[in-house]
């Protein structure tokens, strides 16, 4: 065999026995994908699954070079920055320093995206309907991108990873003998604290009130009426977003406008996006009580200039 031949021979073999084998991945991440799990109540199988598709089990280039595993692109992004060949030539994607930094960017993305709020309603063992909701809101073009999830998940059984995680603690004191080697399970209640421009908040479960979840959150009396900008009295829907912090003064970089739909108010906009409602007026140059209009386009991060107004 000619040298040259034998050594891009020998270069071909030494590339592939590198690939990362899908089971392989699955053992790499599944403990941050459970990790993240915990921390958002993203079901860890849908992460598994969108990090093994948009990375071709970590073999891809910009899970390679990158460390991008979900093809997030740019989007405003102000880390490291990576040109790739995707639906456009070179699309502008995320790059991280490493794969767990891709992980909890993954998360971060969701959780901070008002378009896929109506996901955190599910329950983190249902990885269908996560997958569909995914489909739905656009995070990937393939128009099999929820089958393919699916499939991922059950071909691997990925949804084992779903099931709640119980800690295990062992008690090592000698002073106490008689439980020395005895196990404890240590449970959290299950309230999920997510984040939206950098502000925690939680959804309203049944049950809860005003007074209910100031009491479980310790917190002052007045503290929910003025973050979420309603009356102490005010009946709390199933669902409904509260803040737990104080809103800002414009919305995240990624947010820079946004087109008013059928039945949405100033209030439920400034919700959305984790911003004070006179901030949300003074950026749009309207008086605090009017309501915009069905297609209008808002401003979420900076005033409009005169004639950008004049010219809508």
């Amino acid at each position: 065999m000619h040298l040259v031949t034998l050594l891009i021979f020998l270069s071909t073999i030494d590339l592939f026995a590198q690939e990362i084998t899908k089971q392989e991945y699955i053992d790499t991440y599944k403990d941050i994908a459970i990790n993240e799990m915990d921390r958002s109540g993203i079901p860890a199988s849908i992460t598994l699954a969108q990090g093994l598709l948009e990375s071709k089990n970590g073999n891809s280039r910009l899970a390679t070079k990158g460390n991008n595993h979900f093809g997030i692109k740019c989007h405003d992004w102000k880390g490291q920055k990576m040109y790739h060949d995707d639906d456009e030539r070179r699309e502008c994607f995320r790059k991280y320093k490493s794969a767990g930094e891709s992980y909890i960017d993954h998360t971060d993305f969701l959780m901070n995206s008002p378009r896929y709020e109506f996901l955190f309603y599910l329950d983190e063992t249902d990885y269908r309907g996560w997958a569909k909701g995914l489909k739905k809101a656009g995070y990937a073009t393939s128009p099999n991108y929820a089958n393919s999830l699916i499939d991922i998940i059950e071909e691997n059984e990925l949804y084992i990873y779903d099931k709640p995680q119980k800690l295990k603690k062992k008690r090592v004191n000698k002073d106490l003998a008689d439980i020395d080697k005895q196990e404890f399970e240590i449970t959290e209640p299950h309230r999920k604290i997510l984040v939206r421009n950098r502000i925690n908040y939680i959804l309203a479960r049944e049950g809860d009130t005003y007074q209910s979840i100031t009491e479980e959150m310790e917190m002052m009396p007045f503290e929910l009426a003025r973050y979420n900008e309603f009356a102490r009295d005010s009946k709390i829907e199933v669902g409904q977003l509260i803040y737990l912090q104080p809103k800002r003064r414009k919305a995240s970089v990624e947010f820079k406008y946004h087109t008013v739909e059928e039945g949405e108010n100033m209030y439920h906009i400034s919700q959305m996006y984790g911003i004070k409602g006179k901030h949300l007026y003074r950026m749009n140059r309207m008086k605090e009580g009017d309501e915009p209009e069905e297609g209008v386009i808002l401003n979420l991060r900076k005033a409009k200039k005169p004639d950008q107004v004049e010219a809508e």
